[in-house]
């Protein structure tokens, strides 16, 4: 149950375009988790977000370190992520939970800094996965400021360039392996880099790249909006690179909704974050763009139906198939669907 309902509850919107075919290309499914709005997102707990309104017919899982195994070999503990992801897929494919089939596409974790030894673990993932299992997401977020929250794995500086994570890396290609990056924007350069390495390789930016809003950064919104936008056009020139948009609206990304009486409604929120959107389509182009929810993370900030509405006030302008592609189509082809 989340903790922030009543909360949410102060801002209610109807669906709008309640018809339009979308896939999420980015949520979480957990329980214990500690730190979060929600400790508790299992099934039905997504589909209580996913059937607000919206015609959410698909969706992918995007690793978040749940569910590992308690025992065996280190190495192979995130295998037991994916086998309780797939067993909730499996659950939606059977169709008695609604017509959202719930994890089509699988992103794990595996210890990449292992080098070649990565490989044995690539492939118990992908068994693990039953056929769904499309990608390995290794978090990077790594910041000097004590301030800014390093990921949970607490990663090296430099992590994209370590040679034993290339090493791994580089086994992802021959499995037809995307690789999720999530990143700061302070880093998108050192993923230029890794994109440039690995053209073979198809690489996800999640959630912009990460715009820090907090610590040395806040209340310069401008000052890292361009500091972002300087970082993030080289990237897009690596036409292996595609980018999700979303994921804008955690504490660190410093717009401090939480913090409000009342959560904001979708054309609020769309017209504070409107400028990364804009200028990462005219960037990367809509066939290499698509919309995420990061939920339940993002929740902290908005409800599903509110954030969704603001996808679809942002691209009101834009024709039948550019919305098609931002919203439903290049997921389902980067994710293999």
């Amino acid at each position: 149950m989340a903790t922030n309902d009543d909360w949410l509850a102060l801002t209610e919107e109807a669906a709008l375009e309640p018809e339009l075919p979308i896939c999420d290309p980015h949520h979480h499914l957990w329980d214990f988790r500690k730190g979060y709005v929600e400790p508790r997102y299992l099934l039905d707990d997504i589909l209580k977000d996913t059937s607000s309104g919206h015609n959410i017919v698909s969706t992918v899982f995007i690793e978040c370190g749940t569910m590992f195994k308690a025992d065996g070999p280190e190495p192979f503990r995130c295998v037991g992520e994916t086998e309780f992801v797939n067993g909730i897929a499996a659950m939606s494919a059977s169709g008695q939970y609604g017509p959202t089939r719930v994890a089509a596409g699988i992103v794990g974790t595996a210890p990449l800094r292992l080098g070649d030894a990565a490989a044995e673990v690539l492939d118990r993932q992908i068994a693990a996965g039953g056929g769904r299992f499309r990608s390995i997401r290794v978090g990077a977020t790594w910041h000097a400021s004590p301030e800014v929250p390093n990921h949970r794995t607490e990663p090296p500086q430099g992590l994209y360039a370590d040679s034993a994570f290339r090493a791994g890396f580089a086994h992802l290609a021959e499995r037809q392996l995307s690789f999720e990056a999530w990143c700061y924007h302070t880093q998108i350069p050192e993923l230029t880099e890794l994109a440039r390495a690995f053209p073979d390789v198809t690489i996800v930016l999640d959630h912009f790249g990460g715009p820090i809003g907090i610590g040395p950064y806040a209340g310069k919104q401008d000052e890292v909006f361009a500091a972002w936008r300087e970082a993030v056009g080289p990237l897009s020139q690596r036409p292996n690179v595609v980018a999700k948009l979303g994921g804008i609206n955690m504490e660190v990304n410093g717009f401090g909704w939480h913090e409000r009486a009342k959560p904001p409604g979708s054309e609020e929120l769309m017209q504070a974050t409107r400028r990364y959107y804009e200028h990462t389509i005219e960037l990367f182009g809509v066939e290499r763009c698509l919309f995420e929810s990061n939920f339940p993370v993002d929740k902290v900030s908005c409800s599903y139906s509110v954030l969704w509405n603001s996808f679809k006030r942002l691209t009101a302008g834009y024709s039948a198939e550019e919305r098609a592609k931002l919203f439903h189509d290049t997921a389902v082809r980067v994710y293999r669907l």
